[in-house]
């Protein structure tokens, strides 16, 4: 069939202009060796006149001089290769068979026996379902059609193979982004990722200087948080004498913070000559983030007789209230050992909210860590003791340099990290990086 389209062409472009006698043994070989892409350029480049005849009136006369098998041009029914594993497409049949099932148990008079309360579930599960479901099905129906082309292949008709390869190209092209929207729907999501966050940053290993980049850092989330339109409320800041921060935490509110923040948990490293160095000598210091997302009072339950309260005289700056009135208050949670400490607001029930929230913050992350820890034994802490050794990004200023040592990325333009404008490129990497890991796992 290739063979007398070619046929076709060289007689049409002979009618237009005078080709040679010799044949172009380039152009047969590459006819033989099934190039398309040359042939098509040979064949243009002659049409358009842009180049001298490619001595194709002989391989039109005597294309009988050639052996061109219509089976050796004829395109090959690639075999299909699933990338879904057998065990995840046990786990796609269950999830067919159950979507079934409720709704048949929501329809018709199934649906009145039910309580609100177990209506609303199922009707919540059947919505977490049906793209999952929705995508298998249309995934079964494409690989009927080429299981139905890979009989057409064999076939004794010569136009009927040439059509199911044409056809099978487009359709394996649907299957793969089929199967690809799939695997993100079966990937484990984090119930957590909506949430908002409860940010701190402690000062590590390097003293004043550690101070002035844990600093550098709550500053950096600010201003990122801003720009992402979040609310970004402090919480606590406990100062050093150069004007650094020992420990910051915030409040972070918005649609998916937690989500797109939780990979800056860990020790950053800094390498910068310190304010405070009169030799010019390069600094290693270290600061550790925490990203815990933050807990409604239905994730975690408080009882108040498992708090001690207690409220002192706040300490440090603050003219006439320092010291004057017990607006400070200190929570410790008995069953866990957590304590919360905050005295930034001149209010004692102020103080006593934010410490709250903190509190369920903390018992709420370290439930889930120790959840994680129960199915994997490789999970790591967030925080880390805050050593420089336990980095996850190292910030270079004297070479103008970012690097998140878990993916190996590195950014330049110091600046721009700290403005928080070059922030969403680590994050994009590492959600890009996890997801991949994820889609590892369900393969």
């Amino acid at each position: 069939m290739i063979a007398r389209t070619l046929q076709r062409t060289l007689s049409g472009l002979s009618r237009r202009r005078s080709l040679p006698d010799q044949p172009n043994f380039s152009l047969v070989s590459a006819i033989l060796h099934e190039d398309w892409q040359h042939i098509r350029l040979e064949l243009l480049q002659f049409s358009s006149g842009r180049a001298q005849a490619p001595n194709l009136a002989c391989l039109h006369e005597q294309t009988q001089c050639f052996s061109f098998s219509a089976v050796r041009f004829q395109p090959q029914i690639r075999a299909y290769q699933s990338l879904i594993s057998p065990a995840a497409r046990q786990r796609l049949e269950k999830a067919s068979h159950r979507h079934d099932e409720l709704c048949q148990q929501l329809s018709g008079e199934a649906a009145g026996s039910l309580g609100q309360q177990e209506l609303t579930a199922l009707n919540v599960e059947l919505g977490e379902s049906t793209a999952l479901v929705e995508a298998y099905r249309a995934l079964c129906s494409l690989q009927a059609e080429l299981q139905d082309l890979q009989s057409l292949a064999t076939g004794p008709d010569e136009d009927l193979r040439q059509l199911a390869a044409e056809e099978q190209h487009g359709l394996l092209n649907q299957a793969q982004q089929a199967e690809e929207e799939i695997l993100g729907l079966l990937i484990p999501r984090d119930s957590a990722d909506e949430k908002g966050v409860i940010l701190e940053v402690r000062a590590g290993t390097g003293g004043e200087e550690a101070a002035l980049f844990a600093s550098d850092l709550f500053n950096m989330y600010q201003r990122f948080a801003e720009q992402q339109r979040w609310k970004f409320e402090v919480l606590e800041q406990a100062g050093s004498d150069t004007g650094g921060f020992k420990l910051a935490s915030a409040s972070i509110a918005g649609t998916g913070v937690y989500g797109r923040l939780k990979f800056e948990s860990g020790v950053h490293r800094v390498q910068r000559v310190p304010a405070t160095e009169s030799a010019g000598r390069v600094h290693t210091s270290a600061a550790s983030v925490a990203v815990m997302p933050q807990a409604d009072e239905v994730d975690v339950t408080v009882r108040d007789e498992d708090l001690r309260i207690d409220t002192y005289r706040a300490g440090g700056a603050g003219g006439q209230h320092v010291n004057t009135t017990n607006s400070a208050v200190r929570i410790t949670h008995l069953p866990t050992g957590v304590v919360v400490a905050i005295q930034d607001e001149r209010s004692q029930h102020r103080n006593k909210d934010k410490a709250m929230k903190v509190l369920r913050a903390r018992i709420y992350e370290a439930e889930r860590q120790r959840q994680q820890v129960a199915l994997s034994s490789q999970r790591q802490g967030l925080i880390g003791s805050g050593d420089r050794s336990e980095r996850i990004r190292t910030y270079n200023f004297p070479q103008g340099r970012v690097t998140d040592h878990r993916i190996g990325l590195t950014e330049h333009g110091m600046q721009a990290m700290l403005d928080g404008s070059s922030l969403h490129s680590f994050i994009e990497a590492l959600q890009q990086h996890h997801k991949q890991e994820l889609l590892a796992g369900v393969k």
